[in-house]
């Protein structure tokens, strides 16, 4: 019996996405040996840190890199690094309330629930623009002796109503102001991991180490400038500063960087091209089933280049829903978890194991139980 199974909790066949309230990703074999490894001594965190980030920043092409406790982790420090420095007396004049510095600006068409990591370390965010559109002036006009980096979110799903982040950055640098990207589900594409910061000139950028790259759940990365980077550095723990409470240890350390060493070696054309056959082999499943209507849908939830299958349920269907759809399949044993859309539900390829994409062909049967609908076994692809 799994230690799962003896706290009665059941396993997940994931076609949502990659969420924290999923477990993130599924560690490889790679970064679970890592992480055991890792487990097995005693060892000078800072050293690690010293040598890691150096270690990823050469891999992403980056001036420097660290290792947080998470994506939201990476932007609390990055905020903390671009309002203090490397001054651990600076933190002092932050909690009383005397640091001037702390202004954080953001396009409105980029407010997301995790941007709260920033205003937690007393930052104050000064929104420009709104959700359609946002003018190269607004954004010159809020920078001013109080400003200390301006955040933009990262992903094609976001782009409508904001400044590119090619005009952004300089116009905050033309004001001697560091930009943060907020990259923490924009990967693929793999280049990524270099283009906000050695393209296009980006000052911090930061990414999710459970999302794609699927490494350890409680891990992020931050790259570029050495400076800011050394910043972040000396407000994290092992320091006993503002970051200390979003520790990172050894085998997240280690797991992480496996991860990046893993995630750079695949072939992601072959990947994407995977995936495409999948949605393709749902939509052959789908294509005869009365009361749905199934298409490929691109880019997904995340506004990653990766496709996935979007399944809309006839509003005259006198019993199915496609809230009635997502709950008769997270019901089950193992649960089954999809996305939802309005009167729609999506599933994702990426996320699966091998095998996993045959348990999604849905029939509309003569059994009332679950609405009208029955989850049956896909055939088989063979």
């Amino acid at each position: 019996m799994s230690m799962y199974e003896s706290l009665g909790v059941r396993r997940v066949i994931n076609a949502d996405a990659r969420l924290t309230r999923l477990g993130g990703s599924l560690m490889p074999e790679p970064v679970r040996r890592a992480m055991d490894e890792a487990a097995h001594w005693y060892v000078d965190m800072f050293e690690l840190q010293r040598a890691a980030g150096r270690r990823l920043a050469e891999l992403t092409h980056n001036e420097a890199a660290l290792v947080t406790g998470g994506a939201a982790a990476a932007l609390y420090l990055a905020t903390v690094a671009c309002m203090l420095g490397d001054d651990p007396a600076a933190a002092q004049r932050l909690l009383d309330g005397q640091q001037h510095k702390r202004e954080v600006i953001i396009h409105c068409a980029h407010r997301i629930p995790y941007d709260l990591a920033v205003a937690q370390t007393g930052a104050r965010l000064v929104q420009i623009g709104n959700v359609l559109q946002t003018f190269s002036w607004e954004l010159e006009a809020a920078i001013n002796e109080n400003t200390a980096a301006v955040l933009y979110i990262a992903g094609a799903h976001l782009e409508r109503g904001a400044l590119p982040l090619a005009e952004t950055i300089t116009i905050a640098h033309r004001a001697g102001v560091p930009v943060i990207v907020d990259a923490a589900a924009q990967l693929p594409p793999v280049e990524n991991l270099w283009h906000f910061t050695r393209d296009l000139g980006a000052d911090l950028a930061l990414f999710s180490g459970g999302k794609d790259l699927c490494g350890p759940q409680a891990s992020g990365l931050l790259v570029g400038k050495h400076s800011l980077i050394a910043a972040c550095a000396a407000h994290a723990a092992p320091n006993q500063r503002l970051g200390r409470p979003m520790k990172v240890g050894k085998e997240e350390t280690l797991g992480l960087l496996a991860a990046v060493e893993r995630y750079l070696a695949l072939d992601h054309g072959a990947r994407v091209a995977h995936f495409e056959r999948i949605v393709a082999y749902w939509l052959d499943a789908l294509a005869r089933v009365p009361g749905i209507l199934a298409r490929r849908d691109f880019p997904n939830e995340a506004g990653q280049p990766t496709p996935r299958l979007l399944i809309s349920v006839d509003a005259a269907h006198p019993r199915l829903s496609a809230h009635s759809l997502r709950e008769l399949l997270w019901q089950g044993d193992p649960r089954i978890a999809v996305g939802s859309a309005p009167n729609a539900i999506t599933l994702t390829p990426d996320t699966l194991e091998p095998g996993e994409e045959g348990k999604f062909s849905i029939a509309c049967g003569r059994s009332l139980r679950f609405s009208d609908v029955a989850l049956v076994n896909c055939p088989s692809r063979a």
